[in-house]
């Protein structure tokens, strides 16, 4: 590898125009694939499998109306006075208006709904007043009935008595037609009042099935009363847009023509905002801190190269490869199910470790400059060398985040694999354009003392050696000291990572959004006026027995909606329909508290558990709420797996590397203890809410849920590329002759210096995405800063060799057998050196032109 690295550096120097343009009409393909391909980006998150994806599913096919996506635009006066009729015809034709834009199935009026919950609530009492007007006839109908029947009673009793006394009177012959025609009145009579009896029954037992259906309504409506479109106080109103497509192919063009519309018709008195859902884009790649972030690498770079062009020559290729990467993830937007985050992180990745690999290079090629070598076989040189180490170090990166596809999830797959690209491009500029700029900026990559000290001296062709001052000599650090400091470090690192037993996994909410956005704006309003749980509403679908008629289905509903809304932490149930055949139904249940809550969380997990209900009704749920609950779980599972497989990864190529059995052991470990400091920082800044005037932390709450498994494969990545260029000077030391300890102090030495400036860019760049305007962006930035933080200047400075410097020669030890079997894998080069006698050493000059011959005696 180092040997075609070294010709591939010679040849881009060589053909320096030739790889520019080439690599320029790369970015421009990735416009062009841009322009055409670039789809929808979501916030929403989901994965196939979960309940909460099957009863969506299920949803899709029993209710195909309501498979569309949802939004919410709410309206608030602004002096906090009722809604003026003006002001409500205004709202009502902006809906109106709203419903035919293009992507828009419906868009409900607020007002019109809510007048119609009013008139239904009006026509309940009015059905009561009336039922019981009716019930009053019909009991005055008995009463009469029954005054009727006492009057027979008598009736038949003179009856008698008369029989009785024309029998004692021997008249009975006689007065017996005249009897019997009495009698036959008296049993018509008799006859008449059953049937109308009967027909009285049978009007209350209508009465009483009316009155029944109409308490099932009653009750239906009473147990929906807290949800509303138009608050209480009749300040605010939220008007509910349903798209025709799913939440995550909802174009663009359609929220945009959404939120132009209210925007070019404002309404006097009245602030509109818009939830997530209608006001999402596509994410900005770099804001204002992202900018910062890049202006803090350039001092950095400035102070560790000694010039402007050195520095910018790092920024210029990271933000090539940045620019392919990003514009080719986007790209595949409208064929692949993409969240926001997924284009960001590939920013993120890309800029940072761009910067770094390039800066690796060109660092390895102005020591050598500096040594006398010439320009040309200084820049093969380096690009044989440093990078053959930066290809390994970007592989570690590229496999890891390739690895989260082993996780089974397909949102982090692709997440993982925009990664992976993204550091593959930055790898690929890295070892081509770098050598080619370089070619073109010749010996200016020194400052002017500096060129002239390199032509006024002999070369040595060693390159990366450093020189300590005359007389100096390095000494290992004591054991007392070392004993010390591993016990420090190890003690710091637990303590940072202590929060993170705390760690709760969800997706963030309106509320996490910064206070002075729509989103964010939106969100409290619902919470403050209509209630918290409104602004994550479950989906509860229950299968009914049978072949249901219309009245057996209402009855069902009023029943399993009781039950839904005797539960805890339950504000309000409501139907939302039935299926054509009457055999699904859903019902919307608003919990009492927001997405994210702990008691919304737990009510998931106990509507869940009343199925079957009353060992009848099979329950599912979903919802956003829900199906967070869902991905994070799966989350939670997966995360085990996959950090197995990374330390498992990382033991083998550290083995492979430094061909010991120590080194991987400690280097593992202190990924892992970095890891979880990087988590412990994560939950005390955002969901402890520390420091919130510092980091902009309004409203803590849940950890971003799929942070910690994306936190695995990143920072295992990167902690890797410092132990690869910290530890291969320790054994490079160790391995031409220094006693062990003293080898653990050289490699510190050699290294130390860019490895600080590579992580303090590194730093820089990520935190630069703290400050974004995505509330999912924010906590993978700053988990990705403060984990490099920790890991390279606590774990790889300060523990590593301290406990390499405790273990002394038992740190390289290997049994024979294995150091057999594995392959030498030279990752510094040093058979490059040895290969190349470098005979123009000592010959400093400027590049030849870009597709000249460069032939060497």
């Amino acid at each position: 590898m180092a040997e075609f690295l070294y010709r591939l550096g010679r040849g881009s120097a060589r053909h320096a125009r030739k790889i520019i343009a080439a690599w320029f009409a790369v970015l421009l393909l990735a416009a062009v694939a841009f322009a055409v391909g670039a789809g929808t980006l979501s916030s929403n998150i989901t994965i196939p499998g979960t309940p909460t994806a099957e009863v969506t599913d299920r949803l899709a096919t029993e209710f195909p109306s309501a498979s569309g996506g949802t939004g919410s635009i709410v309206a608030q006066t602004t002096g906090d006075n009722p809604f003026s009729s003006t002001q409500e015809e205004a709202l009502a034709a902006l809906a109106a208006k709203a419903g035919s834009i293009d992507g828009v199935q419906d868009v409900i009026d607020p007002f019109a709904t809510q007048q119609q919950r009013s008139e239904q609530s009006a026509a309940i009492t009015e059905g009561r007043d009336q039922l019981s007007q009716g019930n009053a006839r019909i009991d005055a109908g008995f009463s009469s009935l029954d005054a009727a029947g006492e009057e027979l009673d008598v009736g038949e009793a003179k009856l008698d008595a008369a029989i009785a006394q024309a029998r004692s009177a021997g008249a009975y012959e006689k007065a017996k037609a005249q009897l019997g025609a009495q009698a036959q009145q008296l049993d018509a009579g008799r006859k008449e009042l059953k049937s109308q009896r009967a027909d009285l029954e049978s009007k209350r037992a209508e009465l009483k099935e009316q009155t029944a259906k109409l308490e099932q309504g009653a009750s239906l409506l009473e147990m929906a009363a807290e949800i509303r479109t138009v608050s209480k106080d009749d300040t605010a109103a939220v008007t509910t847009v349903i798209f025709t497509e799913a939440q995550m192919n909802v174009s663009q063009e359609t929220k945009d023509a959404l939120v132009a519309l209210y925007a070019q018709n404002p309404v006097d008195g009245v602030q509109i905002d818009f939830s997530s859902e209608v006001s999402q884009g596509i994410p900005s790649i770099l804001g204002p801190g992202e900018v910062i972030g890049l202006v803090v690498a350039g001092v950095v770079l400035v102070l560790m190269l000694g010039t402007f062009i050195g520095a910018g020559l790092p920024l210029l290729t990271a933000l090539l490869g940045v620019g392919i990467g990003a514009l080719g993830a986007l790209s595949l937007s409208s064929m692949l199910e993409m969240t926001s985050v997924t284009p960001v992180l590939g920013v993120m990745l890309g800029l940072a470790v761009g910067i770094d690999y390039s800066l690796f290079i060109i660092n390895r090629h102005r020591h050598q400059l500096k040594e006398g070598l010439g320009v040309r076989e200084s820049i093969a040189l380096a690009n044989g060398t440093s990078g053959n180490a930066v290809v390994f170090a970007g592989a570690t990166v590229f496999i890891a985040l390739l690895a989260l596809n082993v996780t089974g999830i397909p949102f982090l797959g692709l997440m993982g694999s925009v990664g992976a690209g993204s550091v593959l491009i930055a790898v690929l500029v890295a070892i081509t354009l770098t050598p080619a700029l370089l070619s073109l900026v010749g010996t200016k990559i020194l400052s002017r003392k500096e060129r002239s000290r390199a032509l006024g001296m002999p070369g040595t062709g060693k390159g990366t050696e450093p020189r300590h001052a005359k007389g100096s000599t390095l000494k290992p650090m004591s054991t007392k000291g070392a004993i010390a400091t591993a016990f420090a470090a190890v003690l710091v690192l637990l303590v940072i990572a202590t929060p993170a037993l705390d760690l709760r996994l969800n997706l963030p909410d309106g509320s996490s959004e910064a206070s002075d956005t729509t989103e964010y704006r939106a969100y409290t309003t619902i919470s403050e006026r209509f209630g918290e749980g409104v602004n994550g509403p479950l989906l509860v679908v229950a299968d009914l027995p049978g072949s249901p008629s219309e009245d057996e289905a209402l009855a069902d509903q009023a029943r399993i909606a009781k039950a839904l809304f005797d539960q805890q932490d339950v504000l309000a149930v409501a139907p939302a329909g039935t299926s054509k055949d009457r055999t699904v139904a859903a019902f919307q249940v608003i919990p009492a508290e927001g997405p994210t809550s702990i008691s919304t969380e737990n009510l998931v997990h106990d509507l869940r558990e009343l199925s079957p209900l009353e060992g009848t009704y099979d329950l599912g749920v979903a919802g956003s709420a829900s199906g967070n609950v869902d991905i994070s779980e799966k989350l939670a599972q997966a995360l085990p797996v996959y950090l197995g497989v990374v330390v498992g990864l990382s033991m083998l190529i550290l083995l492979l590397v430094f061909r010991s059995i120590f080194v991987p052991v400690i280097a593992t470990l202190g990924f892992i203890l970095s890891y979880f400091a990087a988590l412990g920082g994560v939950v005390a800044i955002y969901q402890w809410g520390w420091l919130p005037a510092v980091f902009g932390v309004e409203s803590p709450g849940p950890i971003l849920n799929f942070l910690p498994t994306l936190l695995v494969g990143i920072l295992f990545g990167l902690a890797m590329d410092y132990q690869l260029f910290l530890g291969s000077g320790m054994r490079e030391s160790f391995v031409h002759g220094a006693p062990a300890r003293l080898a653990v102090i050289k490699g510190v030495r050699a290294g130390r210096a860019v490895v600080s400036a590579a992580a303090i860019i590194m730093i820089s760049v990520f935190g630069g995405f703290v400050f974004s305007d995505s509330s999912m962006i924010r906590p993978i930035g700053f988990a990705l800063a403060f984990g490099v933080l920790v890991d390279a200047f606590v774990v790889r400075m300060l523990l590593i060799p301290a406990l390499m410097h405790l273990a002394g020669n038992a740190a390289w030890w290997l049994p024979k057998w294995l150091d057999r079997i594995m392959p030498d894998v030279d990752v510094e080069g040093s058979s490059l050196e040895r290969s190349h006698p470098h005979a123009d050493a000592g010959q400093l000059t400027a590049p030849e032109p870009a597709g000249g011959d460069h032939r060497r005696a």
